[in-house]
């Protein structure tokens, strides 16, 4: 519809404004709300009026269809069309010829009412209450003895019984003023002949009735056809039609098709008497749980699928570009993961034609935390899915470097590769060498008992023959009777005990051949690459365990045994560059 402005005049616009390419606006009469009513012009000239809504919402829609369901009910002698489509709301009226009823009702106080145009009234207002509507919503004309409805309002809110009689009362109270003529009773001559219709239908009823019990007693006898099989509908009315009645049970097969017959009592082929009672038992199983297969390719849906006796059914390939989802993966499925569905019936798939054409771009992530980096890469559409560990001198989880580029426009789910900074480790320049063998322990010398000299000079006597030496005790530093010397003076005269503070220093390592071990456990974080272990000793450097990827060695122990002569040390490298040195063994 090609809506007119509300300041439309009574002169036909230049370019005539028509609604639902059939009506021509002359003008527009009012407008109450959403309610706008037309003057228009029909078919060959003849003048509606068009009462058109503007449904802009549930509520406006709901309302018209309330107001179609009533004027259908009422059937008002002015209604044409009524129309309800989207974009498209509208009701036609024409005038009918009449006494207006408001000049019916001012009439009616001063002249004698026929019984049946007060009973016509009455009917109309009991019509119009049936629907919600009172009679001072409705435009009525009296045509005779006969009241007709030209036009019938939308009410904004709806009535209550009570308050449509309050309103019907105060328009009816003209009405019940003045005479009403009773109907005339013509005088029947021929009213005896009123009971032979009567006698005819006793008549007849007492044949029916013998016949009747005739076929209770003698019921004819059939054989039942098999509807093993068939849908419960369709074996219903088969039975039904041979004249037999028909009651469900259900039960649970696998051979047979959801909402069919499994099996039919009395069986197929018996002779059964019309009327008797026919027991079909349906297939119905119970309820399965639709599993979820969004995601997943076809192929990969098949199984959970058949896990629970369900199919594929309805094939729809759509664009993944606004789900990101890839192509040949379920984007939606009929019904949806977590429905209750019954065993053999399909599920409908809508399949994913792929991404195409979205570009995405992420900014330069270096001096993030990785978990802040992996949010920026989530954020941008893209998906981490390569983190390289390198040692450096920066925190740890420090991203380093980024691929792709920042700001470099890459498709919407594309791998981002991050390198992050992992503890860095400084291996000794040299290896460590032996620590030094102490001297093996000596123990002290018994303690010596000293003897005394023949022809001793008493006491306090100088001893001026007796020479002075070192080797034997001087009388002044002989104990006297019944003591014993310092074991420390006896043991130092007898036998002096080596000074183990001052021990030699054990003599260098020599370059004889011997072996030693090599172990070392790698840690469970290593960073990715190829690693070697070598030995370096007297005679250069030779390979112990070969070129090994990162993954086959983090977080085990490595162990081998080596010849080597001369001091040696373990050198681990990865991808070439020294990683550490390990002491052997």
């Amino acid at each position: 519809m090609t809506v007119p402005d509300s300041s439309t005049s009574t002169s036909a616009p230049a370019t005539p404004q028509v609604i639902d390419g059939k009506y021509e606006v002359l003008r527009e009469l009012s407008q109450d709300g959403n309610l706008h009513m037309y003057e228009v012009k029909a078919a060959e000239g003849v003048i509606r009026r068009v009462a058109w809504f503007d449904v802009t919402t549930p509520a406006d829609r709901q309302q018209f269809h309330a107001y179609r369901t009533a004027i259908r009910a009422i059937a008002p002698a002015g209604l044409t069309d009524v129309v309800a489509r989207p974009g498209a709301y509208y009701a036609v009226w024409q005038d009918v010829s009449g006494v207006p009823f408001q000049d019916y009702l001012t009439q009616s106080a001063k002249r004698v009412k026929s019984q049946e145009e007060v009973q016509a009234v009455q009917d109309l207002t009991g019509t119009l209450a049936a629907s919600g509507f009172a009679l001072s919503d409705a435009d009525i004309v009296m045509n005779g003895q006969l009241p007709q409805v030209t036009y019938l309002r939308p009410l904004r809110t709806s009535r209550t019984p009570e308050q449509i009689g309050m309103l019907n009362s105060a328009t009816l109270s003209a009405l019940s003023g003045g005479r009403i003529k009773a109907p005339r009773k013509p005088l029947d001559r021929l009213a005896w002949l009123s009971f032979v219709p009567g006698l005819l239908f006793l008549a007849g009823a007492g044949r029916l009735g013998a016949q009747a019990a005739q076929i209770y007693l003698n019921p004819p006898v059939s054989q039942i056809k098999a509807v093993t099989g068939r849908p419960a509908r369709e074996a219903a009315q088969v039975l039904v039609k041979t004249g037999y009645r028909v009651e469900y049970n259900y039960g649970d097969s696998g051979t047979v098709n959801v909402g069919s017959v499994i099996r039919q009592e009395p069986a197929a082929g018996t002779q059964l008497p019309i009327g008797r009672l026919v027991t079909l038992t349906i297939n119905k199983p119970e309820p399965l749980t639709v599993p979820k297969i969004e995601d997943m390719t076809l192929e990969q849906a098949k199984s959970p699928l058949k896990d629970n006796v369900l199919k594929l059914g309805k094939i729809s390939k759509v664009d993944g570009t606004l789900s990101n989802t890839p192509e040949g993966r379920i984007i939606a499925q009929v019904p949806a993961p977590g429905a209750t569905t019954q065993r053999g019936l399909p599920i409908q798939v809508l399949v994913s034609t792929g991404i195409k054409g979205k570009e995405t771009w992420i900014a330069l992530l270096e001096g993030l935390t990785y978990d802040q980096a992996r949010e920026h890469v989530r954020a941008a559409g893209l998906v981490v899915t390569d983190v390289v560990k390198e040692p450096s001198d920066r925190p740890e989880n420090t991203v380093l470097r980024q691929s792709p580029a920042p700001f470099v426009r890459v498709t919407v789910g594309s791998p981002v590769k991050l390198v992050i900074a992992t503890a860095k480790y400084t291996p000794p320049s040299t290896p460590a060498g032996s620590l030094p063998v102490p001297p093996p322990s000596v123990p002290p010398p018994p303690p010596v008992e000293p003897v005394p000299a023949p022809d001793a000079p008493a006491t306090g006597a100088p001893a001026t023959d007796a020479p002075a030496t070192d080797a034997a005790p001087t009388p002044a530093t002989v104990p006297a009777s019944g003591q014993t010397a310092p074991a420390s003076d006896q043991s130092t005269s007898a036998s002096p005990t080596p000074d183990t503070s001052r021990a030699a220093p054990a003599p260098a390592t020599t370059n004889a051949a011997h072996t030693v071990n090599f172990s070392y456990i790698f840690p469970a974080d290593l960073p990715a690459g190829n690693y070697t272990v070598v030995v370096q000793d007297a005679d250069g450097e030779r390979e112990v365990l070969p070129e090994t990827d990162s993954a086959k060695l983090a977080g085990l122990q490595a162990s081998a045994p080596a010849n080597v002569r001369g001091n040696a040390v373990f050198i681990i490298r990865a991808n070439g560059a020294e990683y550490a040195r390990v002491n052997p063994k």
